[in-house]
């Protein structure tokens, strides 16, 4: 809302696109935080992981659960890893709002 009225307010053309760009990127970020969110669900069926435009059902007899642990710029940092055949999702913390270790152990619980 501040970048818009700032973009609104700007003296120069090129500050008015480049803000007015920046507002529509804050904006899609925030919808996409809003919406999406939580981005997994488990049952006794399979997955479902939660995207902004829909959703897609894993059944458990075609994912593979992983938990990965990378080391960048100085961080390890986890991420679960649903690999079904054809696609690769990856959830980070962020994604899932608590650590993807917590989330791996419970799948790996509820997997019939």
């Amino acid at each position: 809302m501040l970048l818009a009225l700032a973009a609104f307010l700007a003296n120069d053309n090129a500050g008015r696109l480049l803000l007015g760009l920046a507002a529509v990127l804050v904006s899609y970020l925030a919808a996409y935080g809003s919406v999406a969110r939580p981005r997994l669900f488990a049952d006794d069926t399979g997955m479902t992981v939660r995207g902004l435009f829909g959703s897609r059902h894993l059944p458990w007899h075609r994912v593979k659960v992983r938990l990965t642990h990378t080391r960048r710029l100085g961080r390890e940092t986890r991420t679960l890893e649903l690999d079904a055949e054809e696609q690769l999702v990856v959830l980070t913390k962020l994604d899932l709002g608590v650590d993807p270790e917590e989330v791996a152990e419970v799948l790996h619980a509820m997997r019939p």
